[in-house]
């Protein structure tokens, strides 16, 4: 029997192709097989040339590494794949994971803040995690210095998840090496990158929409203004999930960007008790996606007109698709469909909120 990852995985590290391109392929042409076929006809109607297709000897490769490291796969239609993560249209359309996945069925709070934290945050933080844990939760952080590290150890009794931006098997930063081997061990480790990705600058956003994803709330405990912490409240905004900060001191640039959080409308924590509060009233199955991504309406073919009138709507400046659409005239299908050529001929940029541009 054939295994069904390698053409899936084959697709998802192909060149150009990104996650709502994945789902788009699938949907269009039924299998990751069918699509692989069809992806330099895509990137010619686009103006670009082929994309790199990945290798299925590397694709054996990364398999074999996987299983090799004690983890597995989750594809987006997989059962077990957590739908509050799949209802993000950008969702990634495979992850890896180590450990105990059923932690995910629990009620997820995300804690993010400060690389450099305050040893008091570091400390609430912990405090946090241990009442979180208590009644029922499940903390997801992102294995950093600071803020990450006090919510995994606070939580690690209980049951937290650690999403990372590079492989399974690299450890960074190198000092929490002890603490992912223990939260791979006793609770749950996942990052999307194949075994071997060092954690470059540009994976560390995709990593900050698992961690938003995966969870009913966000908490920043510690922030400045501009940093990645932000990046995942604004995230989870986005996905409609519920934001919290803990207020700080306003003569501490680190607390500059949780109290920006609040003036804007993020719930106030002081306690545990504040969180579950807050995430309680929520629902996870209204905003969790079907089972089958794929299930939706598959792009159209669009006809020259139509790629010359989209493309002239398109520059350096990221629109979003819905405006797009407006602009166009188009059914939002034919839409999809060009920027999906775009993006397959290396033309395209996809950017957060669902907004795109030209390179």
């Amino acid at each position: 029997m054939a295994d069904r990852r390698e053409p899936r995985l084959r697709l998802l590290r192909s060149a150009n192709v990104g996650p709502v391109t994945y789902v788009q392929l699938i949907a269009r042409f039924g299998s990751a097989e069918a699509a692989l076929e069809a992806l330099p006809m895509l990137a010619a109607r686009g103006g670009g040339r082929a994309p790199a297709i990945a290798d299925p000897a590397d694709v054996r490769r990364e398999i074999a590494a996987v299983e090799r490291l004690g983890a597995r796969y989750l594809f987006l239609d997989d059962p077990e794949y957590p739908a509050l993560l799949g209802a993000l249209d950008n969702a990634p359309p495979a992850l890896i994971v180590r450990g105990d996945t059923g932690l995910l069925e629990r009620p997820c709070v995300a804690m993010v803040g400060a690389r450099n934290a305050s040893a008091a945050a570091c400390r609430f933080a912990r405090q946090l995690a241990i009442g979180l844990v208590e009644r029922g939760a499940t903390v997801v952080s992102g294995l950093a210095r600071g803020i990450d590290t006090a919510a995994h150890q606070g939580a690690l009794a209980g049951g937290t998840v650690g999403v990372i931006a590079s492989g399974i098997d690299i450890v960074f930063p190198p000092e929490n090496a002890e603490l992912q081997a223990r939260v791979a061990e006793q609770a749950l480790l996942v990052t999307e990158q194949p075994p071997g990705t060092q954690p470059l600058a540009r994976f560390f956003p995709a990593r900050n929409r698992i961690i938003a994803g995966l969870s009913l709330g966000t908490v920043v405990v510690e922030a400045a203004p501009r940093s990645g912490s932000l990046i995942t409240a604004r995230i989870a905004v986005d996905a409609g999930r519920e934001v919290m900060a803990v207020p700080g001191s306003p003569l501490d640039p680190r607390a500059q960007g949780c109290n920006l959080l609040i003036r804007e409308g993020a719930t106030l924590v002081q306690s545990a008790d504040d969180i579950w509060e807050a995430i309680r009233p929520i629902d996870p199955r209204a905003v969790r996606a079907p089972l089958d991504r794929y299930c939706g309406p598959a792009p159209e073919d669009a006809g020259d007109a139509d790629r010359t009138r989209i493309a002239a709507l398109l520059g350096p400046v990221p629109v979003s698709v819905d405006e797009l659409i407006r602009q166009a005239g188009c059914v939002p299908a034919v839409v999809q469909t060009v920027l999906l050529e775009l993006e397959l001929a290396g033309r395209l940029d996809r950017h957060a909120g669902g907004r795109v541009s030209l390179r």
